[in-house]
């Protein structure tokens, strides 16, 4: 007869599930706090530019900044997962964001104000690999799905918040206001790490970092974001370096990274191991968001345009039009996870990639005097079908991996989510200006045509969406060769 487990045994693990609990919530706090503070400087820019006296190019930079130094970062979020407790780099990653939204506030002019998000960047960069990850090694196998979901509020609800929470600011108030009102809570999220963090790290002993794969990874993945942030810019007409060189030199840095990669991991010395890539749940999974990021940032670039340029509405309207379906995918997050957990990834990921290409293509067959209520229809339904796909792709992505590659798993998964939104920007600017017939600014026939480039790619995703996985992912699972 078998014995179930004891008074003590259930106390002990409903005080494991409650810690959990705790280290979880306050890593989800901590992320979606940094991902508003991410989103909250694109309708601050013309404020930004009248204020400093600075160009519109010059001022993108407290965006593109921001982007390259996360693309440099993540990347070695993987080996530092490894070598230090979860508590340590908690810590360093909120200090070090709150220092610099603390020179973000109080600078005296741009120079400062980039530094500033600069250093915000570095802390930004390490804390969805360290929540993923901690996630897989925390949440047990079949409530995975469910805790996952929840990080579906940080990466929906911030972006859709932070605009129109910034529009309320700048409406009133100065810009500096916007770092001001994050300061004390990255504080207060700060002070709880220092005094409820606790997790039993079980890290492998650290091996050497390469002094070759750093320099190369920054060269990569900088490179590229670069290079693609500098592809959309020329497209607007604006002259300066060839965005060829910087993606060339991007991609043979790629080349040569993962060459070195390969050759380290043989000895489990890797800076970031590429092994993730021998399982096919991973690398389909990981196909898959690449694809849904590049579609939502079609969206994310074009549906502001559309509202502004062709239906003449202000930038409140515009970003009061996201906000339903980012609050909705927010909240869809949980009961997908749910799903999930009981289901797979299949019966979700298709529904949910159907959704995407409907309302991408919805979008195509808009017109100038088109009711700003029907966009609204085609963006919620866009972002709850994200949601049906992001929550079991990321979930499946992990979950197979052995515990010595979630780190690296989900700092793979976190840089390509940047470099996937930065082609996609690039690829849909270029393509609304190629497209315009006003030289370049945005129109109606230019907005069609991207919105046409993002709805065959909802069609890629569609098709994609077969190939996943019918069952919930097995942790641990056996790569493909």
């Amino acid at each position: 007869m078998t014995r179930g487990p004891s008074t003590g045994e259930m106390a002990t693990q409903q005080r494991a599930r409650s810690s959990a609990g705790v280290v979880i919530g306050l890593l989800v706090g901590s992320a979606f706090v940094m991902i508003l503070n991410e989103t909250i400087m694109s309708v601050a820019l013309p404020a930004l530019i009248v204020d400093l006296d600075i160009a519109a190019s010059t001022a993108q930079w407290l965006t593109s900044g921001f982007l390259l130094t996360m693309a440099v970062v993540i990347p070695m979020s993987g080996s530092l997962l490894q070598r230090y407790p979860v508590r340590t780099i908690y810590v360093v990653s909120m200090s070090v964001f709150c220092t610099g939204t603390l020179v973000a506030a109080l600078a005296p002019g741009f120079a400062v104000l980039l530094a500033g998000r600069i250093v915000q960047a570095c802390g930004t960069a390490v804390m969805m690999p360290l929540l993923m990850t901690t996630v897989m090694k925390l949440i047990p196998a079949d409530r995975r799905g469910q805790t996952m979901g929840t990080i579906s509020i940080v990466i929906a609800v911030a972006p859709a918040v932070g605009p129109t929470l910034s529009g309320f600011i700048l409406g009133s108030l100065d810009w500096r206001w916007m770092f001001w009102t994050v300061l004390p809570i990255a504080l207060a999220a700060l002070t709880a790490g220092l005094v409820w963090l606790r997790v039993d790290d079980d890290r492998q002993s650290p091996t050497p970092i390469d002094p070759m794969s750093v320099p190369l990874s920054a060269l990569a993945f900088a490179g590229l974001v670069f290079g693609l942030s500098l592809w959309g810019e020329s497209a607007h007409g604006r002259q300066g370096l060839p965005a060829w060189v910087p993606l060339t030199v991007g991609a043979v840095a790629m080349v040569l990274f993962g060459a070195r990669q390969v050759q380290l991991q043989r000895g489990d010395r890797a800076f970031l191991d590429l092994r993730p890539f021998t399982y096919r749940r991973f690398s389909v999974s990981l196909g898959l968001v690449i694809l849904g990021f590049m579609g939502l940032f079609g969206a994310i670039i074009m549906v502001p345009l559309y509202v502004q340029d062709v239906l003449r509405q202000s930038a409140l309207v515009a970003g009061l039009a996201t906000l339903p379906g980012g609050l909705l995918m927010g909240m869809a997050g949980p009961m997908v996870g749910r799903a999930y957990d009981r289901h797979g990834a299949r019966v979700l990921v298709v529904p949910g990639s159907a959704m995407l290409c409907a309302s991408l293509w919805g979008f195509t067959m808009l017109s100038p005097s088109s009711p700003v209520a029907e966009l609204v229809v085609l963006q919620t339904i866009m972002m709850v079908g994200l949601s049906m796909m992001f929550t079991p792709l990321m979930t499946d992505a992990l979950a197979v991996l052995p515990d010595r590659l979630y780190s690296h798993g989900s700092a793979i998964l976190t840089t390509l989510q940047q470099v996937a939104g930065a082609a996609g920007t690039a690829l849909f600017v270029t393509v609304m200006t190629k497209a315009s017939r006003s030289g370049g600014a945005p129109d109606w026939d230019g907005v069609h045509a991207a919105f046409t480039v993002a709805a065959l790619i909802g069609v890629i995703a569609f098709v994609a969406a077969f190939f996943t996985a019918v069952r919930p992912s097995p942790a641990g699972g056996t790569p493909t060769h």
